[in-house]
Parts: C-alpha cells; structure tokens; sequence
C-alpha cells in the first residue's frame, strides 16, 4: 500500500479528495439556492454565486502547496459568516434598472446591487477558496487523472445530493448539517474546535430559519405561508381567494370567460394553476375538464389543502407538476380556452444567468404551441402585473401577428393587464382591443428567450456588476500571490475552461426548451455533463498516447453539428427520438472537448495550477455568457468555437510534449 508524502496511503488520499470536491459543489449549490431564497433580486443573480465559486475554487488550486494553509485552518468562519449575517440582516437590493423587469410587489432598500452583489460575490469566493484550498492540496498528491478522476466522482456525488434533497424538499437545516459533518471531517482533529464554533452558529441560523412558522422548502424557492398569502424568496406572490371574491365583476380572473362568451368553456388548460384559484374559476364556469399545470409542487400542495373552494379534490382537475412549454409539447390535447394564469417564476433557470423558469412560455414558438391546441373557436388568454407598457405591447404584437387580429385587453389599474386572442375575431368580445402605446418591441423568440429585456443589448446594471467582478478577481488574484507569469504557460487551459463553461450553459439552455425548466431537468443535465466528463478521463486514462489533431477535428465537427441543427428540427420530434438527438448533439462536444483537456492535464508539469487557470477560464466563460443578451443562444456556439480554436493553438506554444512526472505516466499506463 502506497504512502504519500504525508502519510497517507493512495487510498486515503482518493476518499477525502472525493469528499472534499463533493464538498465542495454541494456547498457551491446550497449557496446559489439559499443566498437567492434570502437575498431579494438575488434570485435574478444567481450566476453572480457560480462565478465567485469559479473565483475561488480557482484561486485555491493556483495557491501554492506551501502556502494558504491558515485558509484551511479557518474555512467554515466567512460560511458561518455569510449564512448568519443573511439570516440576521436579510440584504434587500434596491432595483432600479429601465431596461430589464423584475417582479417585486416589494419597496425594497439597501445598498445599489453595484455594491451588494459585489460583496456576496468577494465572500463566495473568500469560502470557495478555502474549500478549494483543501481540495487542491489532495488533488496534488495523486497523478493528474488519477486526481482529476476522483474530483470529478466527488463533484458528481455532491451534485446527486442536491439533487436528492430537492427532491425531497428539505429544508436549509439539513443542507447545514451535512455540509458542516463533511467539513468537520475534512478539517480533521486538530481542527474540530476550530471548525464547531463557526458551524455550530452557522446551523443554529439554519435551525432558526427552519423551525420559523410557514417555512418550507420547494425545489424553486424559500416559500412561506402567511394565509391567505404565500411569499417565495422573500416576496409576495400569491394569495388564495374565495370563490366569490374570483368571480367579482371586477376580477381579472374571469376576463377570460367575459371576453369569450360563445366559447363553450368545456375543456380548459391552466398553465401557472399554483394554488388554485384560476381552476376554481374554470370550474364554476363550467368546464368539464381543467388540465392544471404547475411547475412548483409545494405551491399546488398548498392549494390543494388550504383552497376553500378544493378546486384540486374535483374529478374534473387533472393536475401536471411539470413546465408548461413541455406540456404543450407533450399533449395532443385541444383545448377550447389556454390561459396563462400569472406565471412570474421570480427565479432563474440554475446555471443560466438570464433564463428565468417562465421564459419560454412568452416566445413566439411558445404563443404558436398554444395556438395549435386550441379548438377551432378557441381562445387564448395570458394575464399578469405586466408593470411596463412595452411589455404588454410585446406580448399583444405577438399575439396579433400569430392570429391575425388585435387581441382584447383589459387593464386594471397601471400594472395588470389581460389579453385575450380568439382564433378568429369572431371569438373575442372586447370592451377595448389592443392599440399600441408605442413602437412595439419585436418578440421573444426560443433564441433570445428575453421578453422582459426591452432591447437586444446588455443592461448597465449587469455590466456594472461584471466589471466589479473582474476587478474583485485581479484584485484577489494578486492578494492571494498567485504568480500570473506561471500561470501563462496555461493559457490554452484557461480558454478552454472559458469554452467548456459556455458550452455546458448552452446544453443546460437546450434541455430546458426541449424538456422544460423543472429542477428534474436541470439536475439531469448537470449529472449528465459530469458523467460525458468523468467517461472521456476514462476513455483517456486506457489509452498510451492520443492523436490531438483528429480529436480537435472532431470536436469542431460536433460544434458544427449543433450550429446546423435547428432547435424547431429537435423540438419536432417525438420524445424517445428528442431525447436521443439533444443528448447525442449536447455530450458529443462534451466528449470531445475534454479528451483533449483530459490529454492536456496530464502531460501539464504543475497539473494543480493547470486545473486551477481552468477554473478561473470557467468564471471567464460565465461572463461571456451574458452575450447571449446580443446574440442569442445558438450565436454562443461560435464564441465557444473560438475559444476552442484560441486553445488549440495555444498549445502549440505551451510546450504540450512536455515530459510528464512518473506518476502520471504509470497512471496513464494503468
């Protein structure tokens, strides 16, 4: 049995690099989802807390073996820190930007976001360093794919177990535990005073938080009840009604009904049905069979058993926890009303910076897939607290343009507005029909799936923001002593983090159009890019030499598949065929690409530093992301064929033939 220079065997070494990097992504999550539940707007920024993960964890792998160690003595303290200031002094961000909606029914205060998100960034990473830090020191002493092996197995554990407590809607509570037993493991003995005092306070702000009246946790949100109202992350977002105060006269709910009166009403779709309260009102109307789709299956449980009129015990209810762009992909189903029954999801898509989980609902495909299910008289009607006359403009241009008529629309007060489109306009009854207050923004469409941006540019408020972070990152860079000189000699790494990042946010983009943006899907996507990983550092690890050329040619030729592939082709088939297209078009690329990084790690002379300028690479990646704001998803395809190209040829000048260290040698003949 082998020993490493500390005294470890091999073996031991392998487990806690496992842990540490299972740590590591566990904790990585649990931040995007808590600090968002508890940070108003966060929500809208949690891309901000995976690029300071990147910052960090990167920062931790480039600091040198010898040097850093007091981060590891005091890693829990900024996560104790973080979790018990958010917890006793919950940060509201003032929200001020003209050129992108948020929903907020809030007045919130506090400091600009150009100095909150910064600060929530700086003390991310401050934790992700330490964190890393650990990790690193055990990644360096095993051969590079022996190493990288075992962080990507940790990283793959770490992400099945979010994925597991999602599913079982745990509370932040026992995030904290596991968590603060993994961490209390890995600081070792010598530490455990060191380590319990912060994570003692730390879970007690969790139990806090836990054991508050109406608490409870869904996959999306922080969610609490205040009957009749229901607060997700902090904001008001729905309110459980009586059936009598629905069918008021004045009560946009029945709009939809008013303004279709020779519309039989028999067969209706609900597509946002939350707590109940539109399929309350289909059901009083009439309707024989109300298919109610709800992406948050806390919110439908709630409404299910706190609705006074159980709109959710009726036979006639079919409920689908499910997005519902993918339900309307799905059924076959006609319907003779489709109502978009408020769906503001007040969160993103995790690992997209922009996509929030109702996006593609408000595209033009998505108003067509709608059209297409309706019955010959049918209609189509959305409603919400639209806030912005451009915006009602967008959403009731669209709906001309597709039915050839202006829809109806009803608004109530500055905020609310409801547009109802019959099939033909023989199908709508309106009061007033929609006229534009303005030049009216073009679509949303599936490729730039931004309806609440009101211009294809990129706001102040996130360039800002992402300046801070490139000046928090040269900063820490240089705090840190992190020698960029040595760290050149790994420019091809660099972009290749940046490509793989852009590349894996592309994927996660793809799934949620062709499967939905549910927390299933999402999970699913991110186990399946670890897992096409972790089987190219397999397939490398078997093989004596590989030949770097016609594996980039392949890579290129796979990114050129998925640029002429159009994403209407993929959504036209049916699921099996779907499914096996957009995992074929998504984990080729995937594949290929880390072959490449795969070959590249171990022949590096400093493998620790190598994988920590691929991570800073990775924090690159996620910035340029927020180009598709311009471009448009598919248009990031050739920003990552670039990056790709700019690492290939940086190899040629990074000495790749350089001779790799014995152990890696013996490992790559193993």
């Amino acid at each position: 049995m082998k020993l490493s220079e500390t005294g470890q065997t091999d073996g031991s070494v392998r487990w806690r690099l496992l842990l540490a990097s299972a740590t590591m992504l566990f904790v990585e999550l649990a931040l995007i989802r808590w600090a968002g539940a508890n940070v108003v707007h966060l929500s809208y920024f949690s891309n901000f807390i995976l690029l300071g993960s990147f910052l960090g964890i990167g920062l931790g792998f480039l600091i040198p073996a010898a040097r850093g160690q007091w981060l590891k003595r005091w890693a829990p303290i900024p996560l104790a820190l973080l979790v018990v200031l958010v917890r006793e002094y919950p940060v509201q961000v003032r929200q001020g930007s003209s050129q992108v909606i948020y929903f907020t029914s809030v007045e919130t205060t506090g400091l600009p976001e150009w100095v909150t998100l910064p600060a929530i960034f700086l003390l991310t990473a401050v934790i992700m360093t330490a964190i890393g830090k650990i990790t690193a020191d055990f990644f360096r002493r095993l051969p590079a794919l022996d190493a990288y092996r075992y962080d990507l197995l940790g990283s793959l554990t770490g992400s099945v177990s979010f994925a597991l407590l999602s599913w079982l809607r745990a509370p932040s509570l026992v995030w904290g535990v596991l968590a603060a037993a993994a961490l209390l493991i890995l600081g070792g003995r010598r530490n455990t005073l060191r380590y319990g005092i912060p994570l003692t306070a730390m879970v007690a702000a969790l139990f806090a938080e836990t054991t508050t009246a109406g608490i409870s946790w869904s996959p999306y949100y922080k969610i609490q009840l205040f009957h009749p109202s229901i607060s997700v992350n902090g904001i008001p977002h729905q309110s459980i009604a009586p059936l009598p105060a629905l069918l008021q006269e004045n009560s946009f709910y029945r709009q939809a009904y008013d303004r279709t009166p020779h519309n039989p009403h028999q067969r209706v779709l609900v597509i946002g049905a939350g707590n109940g309260n539109d399929v309350a009102v289909a059901l009083a109307q009439g309707a024989e069979r109300v298919d109610a789709v709800e992406i948050d299956p806390r919110l439908q449980q709630i409404g299910a058993q706190l609705h006074p009129a159980k709109p959710y015990d009726d036979p006639r209810v079919h409920v689908h926890i499910d997005d519902g762009r993918a339900f309307l992909q799905r059924t076959d189903t006609t319907y003779d009303l489709v109502v978009l029954a408020l769906p503001d999801s007040l969160t993103l898509v995790a690992g997209a910076s922009n996509l929030r989980l109702e996006s593609y609902l408000f595209t033009r495909q998505a108003f067509e897939a709608a059209r297409d299910h309706l019955a010959p008289h049918g209609a189509f009607v959305m409603y919400n607290y639209y806030r912005k006359s451009w915006l009602v403009d967008r959403f009731a241009g669209t709906l001309d343009d597709i039915y050839g008529h202006a829809p109806c629309m009803t608004t109530f007060g500055q905020n609310a507005a409801v547009l109802v489109a019959g099939m033909t306009r023989a199908d709508q009854s309106c009061e007033q029909i929609w006229q534009p207050s303005g030049a009216v923004p073009a679509a949303a469409s599936d490729d730039h799936p931004f309806p609440y941006l009101l211009h294809r540019n990129i706001p102040t408020l996130y360039l800002g923001v992402l300046g801070a972070i490139l000046g928090v990152t040269l900063l820490s860079v240089r705090l840190t002593g992190v020698r960029i000189r040595s760290t050149l000699r790994y420019t091809d790494m660099f972009l290749l983090g940046a490509a793989f990042l852009l590349l894996e946010t592309k994927n996660v983009i793809n799934f949620a159009l062709y499967f939905g943006t549910t927390w299933l899907v999402n999970a699913l996507v991110f186990i399946g890019v670890l897992l096409a990983v972790l089987a190219g550092v397999e397939v490398r690890r078997r093989l004596r030499r590989v030949n770097q050329l016609l594996l980039q040619l392949l890579l290129f030729a796979t990114l050129a598949v998925a640029w002429l592939v159009p994403a209407h082709a993929v959504l036209a088939l049916p699921f099996a065929a779907r499914l096996a297209a957009a995992i074929a078009l998504a984990f080729a690329p995937i594949f290929c690409a880390n072959l490449i990084f795969s070959d590249r790690l171990a022949l590096a002379p400093d493998p620790t530093s190598a994988f920590g300028a691929n991570l800073l690479g990775a924090l690159t990646g996620g910035a340029l992301e927020y180009l598709a704001l311009v471009t448009g998803y598919q248009a990031l395809l050739l920003v990552v064929a670039l990056l790709y190209l700019g690492a290939c040829v940086a190899m040629r000048f990074a000495g790749r033939a350089a001779t790799p260290v014995p152990d890696d040698t013996a490992a790559l003949h193993h």
